[in-house]
């Protein structure tokens, strides 16, 4: 198993928790959350049992109908899965639990009951016609995981050096010299086009080919094609995911629903845009109004941009035309040669990374008045009372009209300003220049 770093939130949680409440963990098919409950289970536990409710049988399943006599229920699962619970010892783990609404109601009564500890989870967890009909338990903690980060992929390949070395660089704050960064610049875009689907990594250390990593990341999406079909008949689902590199790659202020679903408007398709987002495929990026460190209270819901929650698939879904991601195209983007325009790219890593650090994603677009030019600030962070804007560049350019206007307009909110690029540490006055395998240190 990878080494993930959710397993010490998970030991945490137990060690506060001491079977007060049960944990959930929510996050997209394929990331690895059953693989590491499971491990966690193991080592931390003098038994568990495993329910995977994708596979369970109506037998077991029927046991959460009526749990009014837990000590029959017990009972039940020790014998249809021949484990031996001990009192305050064992952990049961309910996965996929999505597929059994009344085993997460049940959550309730078995947390009260205090014999044994309890970890469920799901994916499309918050889907209206899965949790519609039960009451959902107050006892239940939830926590978010993601792919795995850049960190847990050097992890994953053998490189313990190179994050501490990271993080020391960001703090020195200085330019580290081009063969230093070139080298650094070349192993993250080997992150991004592997990703941090577990599945995928492990291809990649076992083959070292990334043509074949590339199909294990279209069976990944050809998975959730099908999951959003059963979600939604129509189709619309899969319609404005597939189109998620082509509307970043068009440099608008938002997503432009119109353009993917004839005669809709954003406004009108809202619902779909919470799923995709409760499904963890998707991170969502809002427009901020009114830029300020309160920017979840004034975010513009039918304005949003659309990101992968994995880079990785992100690059294949950008290549989805055809039968399979040939090696020289992986080949160019990894020596930066490919030639096409990739900010889209540099931003959906941007976005993945601030999410797995816990940022909720805001931007903001404005018109200057006198030119009648168009600004756009691609994430903006906020920091105590104060915000600080980011301005992604896929290449080596200085420029950062965007960051400057923005900074005139909001002076007084500033903390600290990046423009995240692909050049060495730099700074131009009070305009940090962020090399992108830095910002997992924001």
């Amino acid at each position: 198993m990878f080494k993930r770093k959710i397993y010490d939130k998970l030991l945490e949680w137990k060690n506060e928790s001491d079977g007060r409440t049960a944990l959930l963990v929510e996050g997209a098919r394929r990331i690895g959350k059953s693989t590491v409950v499971e491990e966690f289970a193991k080592n931390e536990y003098e038994s568990y049992i495993l329910i995977d409710f994708s596979r369970a049988s109506k037998a077991v399943k029927s046991l959460f109908e009526d749990t009014s006599d837990l000590n029959y229920l017990f009972l039940q699962m020790q014998l249809q899965y021949k484990v031996d619970l001990h009192e305050r010892k064992s952990l049961i783990v309910f996965d996929e639990v999505q597929q059994c609404p009344l085993a997460r109601q049940a959550i309730k009564a078995l947390v009260q009951d205090h014999r044994y500890d309890y970890v469920e989870t799901g994916s499309l967890i918050s889907i209206k016609r899965n949790v519609r009909d039960i009451l959902i338990p107050s006892e239940e903690r939830k926590i978010s995981m993601y792919p795995m980060d850049y960190e847990e992929f050097l992890w994953a390949i053998g490189d313990t050096t190179t994050t501490p070395l990271l993080k020391r660089i960001f703090d020195a704050g200085k330019p580290i010299g081009d063969q230093i960064h070139r080298k650094l610049l070349r192993d993250f875009r080997l992150y991004m086009l592997v990703g941090g689907m577990p599945q995928a990594v492990n291809e990649y250390i076992e083959t070292n080919n990334l043509g074949k990593v590339d199909q294990i990341k279209r069976d990944i999406l050809n998975l959730y094609a099908d999951d959003f079909k059963k979600i939604d008949s129509t189709g619309k689902l899969s319609y404005l995911f597939d189109a998620i590199p082509a509307q970043l790659n068009k440099n608008a202020s938002r997503y432009q629903v119109s353009g993917v679903l004839k005669e809709e408007r954003a406004e009108s398709v809202l619902e779909l845009i919470a799923e995709l987002k409760d499904s963890r495929t998707v991170l969502v990026s809002y427009h901020a109004n009114d830029p300020n460190a309160g920017m979840a209270n004034n975010k513009d819901l039918g304005k949003f941009k659309l990101f992968l929650c994995d880079t990785g698939l992100f690059t294949t879904l950008m290549f989805k035309d055809r039968d399979f991601t040939e090696n020289i195209i992986y080949e160019k983007l990894l020596s930066d040669k490919l030639s096409t325009n990739l900010g889209y790219l540099y931003e959906n890593v941007v976005a993945q990374t601030l999410s797995t650090n816990g940022y909720e994603l805001f931007y903001h677009t404005f018109m200057n008045g006198k030119t009648r030019r168009n600004y756009e600030v691609d994430f903006i962070l906020a920091r105590r009372n104060k915000i600080c804007p980011l301005e992604i560049k896929s290449s080596g350019y200085k420029t950062h009209a965007s960051l400057d206007a923005f900074s005139k307009k909001f002076s007084d909110r500033i903390l600290s300003k990046y423009l995240v690029y692909t050049k060495d540490f730099s700074k131009d006055e009070d305009v940090i220049g962020l090399p992108i395998y830095l910002v997992q240190f924001l």
